[in-house]
């Protein structure tokens, strides 16, 4: 069963409130494109260094289920996250930056 949006909201929402632990990745597959981990949630973003546009896929802990947000048009994640969910979601991928 395909990963809805809610799902993956709820894995960025908890990160955005401390409540999980968002890590990134070393890898960066293509500029303005971010790996994140969220507790074992493997989650590709759009962000470009300062603003976070979307997810762009995502994979769950036991790797069966998986979004694909290009195939799903209108049903982001990130655009379900509070202006305040958002900006601390911004601020842990600027934190968390390879310097």
């Amino acid at each position: 069963m395909p990963l809805t949006a809610r799902e993956i909201y709820q894995q960025l929402r908890d990160a955005a409130m401390g409540i999980r632990t968002l890590k990134r990745l070393d890898q960066q597959p293509t500029p303005g494109q971010v790996q994140v981990d969220i507790e074992g949630w493997l989650l590709s973003l759009d962000f470009d260094g300062t603003h976070l546009h979307h997810c762009q896929s995502c994979q769950r802990p036991d790797g069966h289920d998986q979004f694909d947000g290009l195939q799903r048009y209108g049903t982001d994640p990130v655009s379900l996250l509070s202006t305040w969910e958002l900006a601390q979601i911004e601020r842990l991928l600027i934190e968390t930056a390879p310097r």
